[in-house]
């Protein structure tokens, strides 16, 4: 979808802001970039968009140089969502949500079919809302106004500068939630700066953790977590990360021995007092068996933080829990999985996590 090869960007005053930065982000992808400050993330998120432009290298989207498009026509299929939300104070917020749109020549019917469908999607009454102005709204609401601006023409690709981190921390989760809730709706491909580890991990698909304007690791939440690969990386995480709040997806067992494909399931006799987790041959999610009867059990979201999963143990009687991420299912939880990490990852001299 967007490929970056060996770009460089170097500004006026000799600051070498990009060094030779090569790397992939499939359709679809949430992919966050995170890093220490003037570590080059905006920089290359601006790229792509041609905000600015590369000294060297080349950027692709759907295998065509970005440099072969039209100008409009490139950042018409790319929404922006800035830590600034920068709506019109003199428009309604229906007539925000409408710009581009309008720009393009829609009609009046189909910007406004598409402003109340884009306002309900976000839990934002149109009734209520369309007809307001920007600073009737709280600064949660308006940052959700300039979310759904950026995905009103329907672009491909959605480009996100830290839109969360001028918000409190209640709103800023609130709205961490629903842009993850959003993403399984809309399956855009989302390029995602911010400068807090949890937010990256919590949202991404893949992290772009940059230093000096080179990516240092490019990788699943999971990996980069798990397997970093230098102490800089390790570093960073540590300094971010508070186990608690790790995915789950992050210590699911892949291998766990009571998954089992569907139809290996019904050859092979197992022990009925047995829980057993099925997947089809696809790797998605089925059901759950129990004393040999099938039955719909509870999951966990790979996104998922452990504390929430320790929640969840708390008030169930389940003691075994498919992790799904995508419909697939990539491993599964137990209470003894948690403790276990939360043992290994914490601070033996002052016994905290």
């Amino acid at each position: 979808m967007i490929s970056f090869k060996n770009i460089n960007k170097v500004y006026s005053d000799g600051t070498n802001a990009v060094n030779n930065l090569s790397f992939e982000v499939e359709k679809g992808q949430f992919t966050t970039i995170i890093g220490p400050s003037g570590c080059g993330k905006t920089t290359t998120l601006k790229m792509i968009n041609r905000l600015i432009e590369p000294s060297s290298g080349h950027i692709f989207i759907e295998n065509r140089d970005i440099r072969d498009y039209d100008i409009h026509e490139l950042r018409w299929n790319i929404g922006y969502v800035l830590q600034e939300i920068a709506l019109f104070p003199h428009m309604t917020i229906e007539e925000n949500i409408s710009i581009v749109p309008d720009m393009k020549k829609w009609s009046k019917k189909k910007m406004k079919e598409r402003s109340r469908e884009l306002l309900e999607l976000v839990g934002l009454d149109p009734s209520i809302y369309e007809k307001r102005k920007p600073e009737e709204l709280s600064g949660g609401e308006q940052q959700r106004i300039g979310v759904i601006r950026a995905l009103a023409a329907d672009p491909n690709i959605i480009l996100m500068d830290e839109p969360f981190s001028a918000l409190d921390p209640i709103s800023r989760e609130n709205l961490q939630t629903d842009i993850k809730t959003l993403q399984k709706e809309i399956k855009k491909t989302i390029i995602f700066v911010t400068h807090d580890m949890n937010e990256a991990t919590a949202l991404g698909d893949k992290i772009c953790l940059m230093r000096d304007g080179e990516i240092i690791q490019y990788d699943t939440p999971e990996n980069l977590i798990l397997n970093p690969i230098n102490e800089f990386v390790k570093q960073f995480i540590g300094n971010k990360e508070s186990p608690w709040q790790t995915a789950v997806g992050v210590i699911a067992d892949r291998n766990n021995e009571f998954i089992k494909n569907e139809n290996e399931w019904r050859q092979i006799p197992s022990n009925p007092q047995q829980t057993v987790i099925l997947k089809d041959n696809n790797g998605n999610y089925i059901n759950m068996v129990k004393n040999s009867e099938i039955y719909d059990g509870e999951t966990l979201t790979s996104d998922m933080s452990l504390y929430e999963a320790t929640e969840i143990f708390k008030t169930s009687d389940q003691q075994l829990f498919p992790v799904i991420k995508n419909e697939r299912l990539i491993g599964a939880l137990t209470y003894r999985d948690i403790v276990v990490y939360l043992r290994n990852h914490s601070d033996i001299r002052t016994g905290s996590v």
